[in-house]
């Protein structure tokens, strides 16, 4: 795996050393890895005296809105042309959303990513399922390239491997990813900064939203299977978005008895994005992958293009046969 890595970042180095015009996009309903890793890499790419543009294809969530550079990530410019697309945390093109088409605009397309279900769509494919975070894969990439990372791109990566090892606590965390961490600290990253905007700065709104979304609770399967909802209703009445909601699917995957934990997001009537956390032995990406999605074996992720209460009914049933 290493081997072939090396091999792919190789192929990088030579298409980074001809590309003039370079773009970095990441998923839709962005999180702390592809916000991090994106602009991380994108920074680093600046500091070469590349002309790099970073992609916003979404807002970016409010506990985000910290990192350094922040206000690089622009909107993107229609018929604008790339000879270099980096896509980074995009286990496949669907999750670009309605910017899927930006990649009939570059030459030569980069995947950086570390999803299981990734479909390897790149020229280039630097994949490692194994690693914790796409932030690990940035870090990886910039000490092969003889990249130096500053003290803000330092943070960014911090907070990419942070926040998809939900703060070092789930079993993707390994010791390699304690390394990397080590070697970002020595960056004199202001960690009490990170960890007060990321951690512990949470708005009324998503405090009363979470509240409302918890009082939807429904257990299944003698208590194995906890599952809660949002509804566009709810994030009008408390003047809140979805990023908002950010966590609350593994406070209720905690509750004592529960292995599986789903949250249902209404992003219209008949489209709603399931969330899944499993505890300790159901792959919840085998559960996600049976509607198109996919992610990791204890947090993936999918779309079901049917109202909230078909599509829980459905998503109940699927993750019943993999309760013991």
């Amino acid at each position: 795996m290493r081997m072939k890595i090396n091999d792919e970042i190789k192929k990088l180095k030579q298409k980074l050393d001809e590309a003039e015009y370079i773009c970095l996009v990441s998923h839709i309903h962005p999180d702390g890895d592809s916000i991090g890793s994106l602009l991380g890499l994108g920074l680093a790419l600046e500091s070469t005296n590349k002309k790099v543009t970073m992609i916003k294809i979404d807002d970016i969530p409010y506990k985000y809105r910290f990192l350094p550079k922040i206000n690089k990530l622009k909107s993107y410019e229609e018929n604008k042309k790339f000879d270099l697309l980096i896509i980074l945390d995009c286990s496949d093109l669907d999750r670009l959303g309605t910017f899927k088409h930006i990649t009939d605009k570059a030459k030569y397309i980069v995947n950086i990513d570390h999803h299981i279900s990734n479909t390897s769509y790149g020229d280039i494919n630097i994949i490692n399922h194994k690693a914790a975070a796409t932030g690990e894969l940035v870090y990886n990439i910039l000490d092969c390239l003889d990249i130096n990372i500053d003290k803000e791109i330092a943070t960014c990566l911090y907070v990419a491997i942070a926040t998809d090892t939900g703060s070092f606590r789930y079993d993707n965390t390994h010791s390699e990813t304690h390394y990397i961490v080590s070697k970002l600290l020595e960056k004199q990253i202001d960690l009490k900064k990170i960890t007060f905007e990321v951690f512990q700065n949470k708005t009324l709104a998503s405090t009363k939203l979470f509240i409302e979304a918890l009082n939807t609770l429904e257990l299944y399967y003698n208590d194995r299977l906890a599952v809660v909802q949002v509804t566009q209703q709810m994030l009008k009445r408390n003047n809140a978005e979805f990023n908002d909601i950010d966590g609350i699917v593994e406070y209720i995957r905690d509750i004592e008895t529960v292995e599986v934990a789903c949250i249902l997001k209404e992003i219209e009537k008949d489209e709603i994005k399931i969330g899944l956390r499993s505890k300790t032995y159901v792959d919840v990406a085998k559960v996600a992958n049976v509607f198109q999605g996919g992610g990791h074996i204890r947090a993936s992720g999918c779309t079901i293009y049917k109202d909230i209460t078909k599509a829980k009914e459905l998503i109940v049933r699927e993750i019943g046969f993999y309760l013991r």
